[in-house]
């Protein structure tokens, strides 16, 4: 009877634990809402690649608010005076989305870049960050060709105009 009777209490308290035990485990995809507003970026870090010195490279981040109240941006923080962000400036409710864009001027920048925006939010998860990345290359010869080959043409032209004013004194 004893044995039976341990039997069952030990069955028992196997059933408890097993329940308990699955009842903790969640699905890989099951996301859990913090409480209050939650910025959550589709992509952390834009590589535009190259561009040239001088270009404009402009690029959108799109974010989310997972949390449970609005998300409101109040600043965005710039590594450098070359990158200027515009954002949604409403309050970003539940479910819904927002973007950042950030423009990044190249004039007078050279070789690799890394330009850092600093988000402040109401965002329970606190400031995020993205970056522009990539490399900026010298703008090609072929725009100062083009002004040397203009000078070039104006001189040639105000020589051909000395030549005909001195065929003319000649002539006369």
């Amino acid at each position: 009877m004893k044995k039976a009777l341990v039997l069952a209490l030990s069955l028992v308290c196997a059933g408890f634990a097993a329940q308990a035990q699955s009842a903790s485990v969640k699905p890989a995809n099951a996301q859990t809402k913090v409480a209050g507003p939650q910025i959550q970026f589709d992509e952390m870090k834009y590589d535009f690649g190259s561009a040239k010195q001088g270009e404009v490279v402009k690029h959108v981040f799109k974010f989310k608010n997972v949390g449970t109240q609005p998300l409101v941006i109040s600043n965005i923080g710039v590594s450098c005076g070359c990158t200027t962000p515009e954002w949604t400036k409403e309050p970003v409710m539940p479910g819904k989305t927002g973007t950042i864009t950030a423009n990044f001027n190249t004039a007078g920048k050279m070789g690799i870049q890394n330009k850092v925006l600093t988000i402040e939010s109401n965002s329970a998860n606190g400031n995020a960050m993205v970056s522009v990345v990539g490399e900026v290359k010298e703008a090609t010869a072929m725009a100062s060709d083009k002004v040397e080959s203009a000078e070039l043409s104006d001189k040639a032209k105000m020589k051909s105009d000395d030549n005909k004013l001195k065929v003319k004194a000649k002539k006369s």
